[in-house]
């Protein structure tokens, strides 16, 4: 039986995930999490992860991920209807009645997904049998070993006109079925069918419970009229709604700790192979069909990820693509819904990266983001030269009229602000104000003959950007807090101290007492689960705030090449020069307020001599050949 998703929607927004799953795993609060031991190995940390906003459960020791549904069918071994009846029944939803149209509709999706399926396992065997040696060679020319080929299902489609179209009715299929599949291209001329794909590798498309419900194939033929080709639309397959790469993405983005390797991002890329290699690097990946981002992919997007990374191509086709989903995107924003942008440097996509680079390169290329708003501005500006009264008024024109597309007022007001800020400080020097003409007054140097000024006064634009100056984030803080971040179980040694001085930063303050909690309330607490939860309790901007200050500071271990223990020892002898640093400007504080003679005068210049040299040492990077030595 098929269930409408409006019915299945209304039943899990009247029963509670942590509920029903409390009922055979006790469930210890978390922030906005549940945490219990895993219900499906044995265990004696718990982690075992209910959200019941986000209306999922994850569980790193074993790998499984899944909504009420699929939790009662692991751990009470339902069929799916039946464990929608449970469900309905304590949610008090009566069920639909029987529609035997629907029923028999949903037998035909099954036969034809079963052909599909087929079909998939045909391709792959294809690929390993004499005619897909070219293939195999061009997969391996690109870096894909064979030991990657089953993780992704590649296979290979012969030249022949029929050879699918002949396995599949031997195996009983109606040629009919097999175009409604998009398997077969039926002539408008009516003659007889043919294979949809020849002479092409072969990627499967699954939908996001991980049924395969098309095909992409690529040309072996460099000189074929199209490289990619796509399945049709299909009764089971929806170019708009679909993402290639869904069901690993969903695997990889809640499964893999960033402390072995991952990242906490969700990366939209151009191409199949793109994917192949972000999801290969642990990235969770996914992109689109040969169309652009539709709304529809966007609400899929953020239901996992709340600020996934768009990553273009930086050529012209790239930037018009990146432009068009920021037009596209611009109405749907709302708080804590948005992208980030990244652009592969020197002319390379993903797969490119991690051929010639490696996986380490690749994460970190894509670890360099650009917020939305940044790159509207950009878009903007650049849109033609300012060179005019006009010309610049256009532009703040435009820019008020994309923040006015924002459906969401507050979010709209808040992007107008921002945007003519950057207007302000793009065309507007700081300005000065005439003095009335005093005759005793002396003539300022540098100043024209005649004038007098006074020294000139911030605009309120001015003031806003000197505020974000003052608050700007301590490079070498900032670094401590990422890797912090990344490996919490640098902060065990040292977690009465970090109670007390943070990442000495006070500008971290919230963010060090909120970790301290959750490191004491929890007996495991991965890098993963750690920064949703800070993403959840209003830190977003903040991390990305870290993100960018840690990148100035050169900080040794945050480089992808150094060793764990190497990392943690760097960062401890950080950690370590920074509350002294805290400790020498709280004493220089303390000695200016108590001198009382010449002794306390050269205790004062002793600490401050101090208090310089590490200063030094931390901005002229002299601070890491320093620690080679320590401890």
């Amino acid at each position: 039986m098929r269930f409408d998703d409006r019915f299945l929607e209304e039943i899990k927004s009247r029963v509670r995930l942590s509920d029903v799953i409390g009922k055979t795993v006790k469930l210890k609060r978390q922030g906005r999490e549940f945490v219990g031991l895993s219900p499906f190995t044995k265990e004696r940390s718990p982690s075992f992860f209910v959200n019941d906003d986000k209306g999922f459960f994850h569980d790193f020791s074993s790998g499984k991920h899944g909504d009420l549904i699929s939790f009662l069918q692991e751990t009470e071994r339902l069929s799916f209807v039946e464990a929608v009846e449970r469900l309905a029944m304590e949610a008090g939803v009566p069920m639909p009645a029987p529609d035997p149209q629907a029923a028999e509709r949903e037998k035909e999706r099954e036969g034809l997904a079963h052909w599909l399926e087929l079909a998939a396992s045909w391709f792959e065997g294809e690929l390993r049998r004499p005619g897909g040696k070219d293939a195999r060679d061009t997969l391996i020319r690109r870096g894909l070993p064979e030991s990657e080929w089953s993780r992704f299902r590649l296979g290979f489609a012969p030249s022949g006109r029929t050879a699918l179209k002949d396995y599949l009715i031997a195996k009983g299929a109606r040629p009919a079925e097999l175009v409604e599949t998009g398997l077969l291209i039926a002539p408008e001329d009516g003659g007889a069918p043919y294979d949809r794909f020849r002479d092409r590798i072969i990627f499967p498309i699954a939908d996001q419970r991980g049924r395969i419900v098309s095909f992409g194939g690529r040309a072996m033929d460099p000189e074929a009229r199209a490289k990619y080709l796509n399945g049709p639309e299909t009764s089971l397959f929806s170019k708009g709604r679909l993402l290639y790469g869904m069901p690993e993405a969903r695997r990889l983005l809640h499964s893999v700790p960033a402390s072995d390797g991952g990242d906490a991002a969700l990366v939209v890329v151009e191409g199949y192979m793109d994917v192949i290699a972000c999801q290969r690097a642990n990235i969770a990946a996914v992109a689109p069909m040969g169309t652009a981002l539709t709304e529809e992919q966007m609400e899929v997007l953020w239901r996992l990820h709340p600020e996934p990374t768009l990553c273009f191509d930086g050529d012209g086709a790239g930037r018009r693509a990146a432009s068009r989903v920021i037009d596209r995107a611009l109405p749907l924003l709302k708080p804590g819904k948005s992208f980030r942008f990244a652009i592969v440097t020197g002319g390379k996509d993903p797969d490119d990266v991690l051929r010639e680079q490696g996986p380490a390169a690749l994460r970190a290329q894509l670890a360099q983001t650009t917020p939305f708003a940044d790159a509207l501005f950009v878009r903007e500006r650049d849109q033609e030269p300012l060179d005019s009264p006009e010309r610049k008024a256009g532009l703040k024109q435009r820019l008020r009229e994309r923040a006015n597309t924002i459906a969401d007022k507050d979010l709209a007001q808040a992007y107008r602000d921002d945007l003519l800020g950057r207007f302000d400080q793009l065309f507007h020097a700081p300005q000065t104000r005439q003095a009335p003409f005093t005759p005793n007054r002396p003539w300022k140097p540098g100043g024209r003959a005649g004038q007098l000024f006074e020294a000139s006064f911030p605009t309120p634009e001015g003031k806003a950007a000197a505020r974000r100056l003052s608050t700007a984030l301590d490079p070498l803080a900032a670094a401590l807090a990422k890797a912090a971040l990344e490996d919490p179980h640098r902060l065990d040694d040292h977690l009465e101290t970090f109670e007390k001085a943070g990442f000495g930063d006070p500008a971290l303050s919230a963010l060090a007492a909120e970790i301290i909690r959750l490191r004491l309330d929890a007996d495991h607490l991965d890098s993963g689960a750690l920064t949703r939860h800070l993403r959840e309790r209003g830190f977003a901007g903040l991390l990305t705030d870290i993100d960018r200050a840690a990148a100035q500071a050169g900080a040794p271990f945050l480089k992808q090449d150094v060793t764990l223990a190497t990392a943690r020892s760097q960062w401890t002898y950080a950690f370590e020069v920074l509350n002294r640093l805290a400790a020498l400007e709280a004493a220089v504080s303390s000695a200016k307020g108590n001198l009382g003679g010449r002794s306390d005068m050269a205790a004062l210049e002793r600490l401050k001599a101090e208090r310089d040299i590490l200063k030094r040492s931390v901005r002229s990077g002299t601070l890491w050949t320093d620690g080679e030595t320590s401890p």
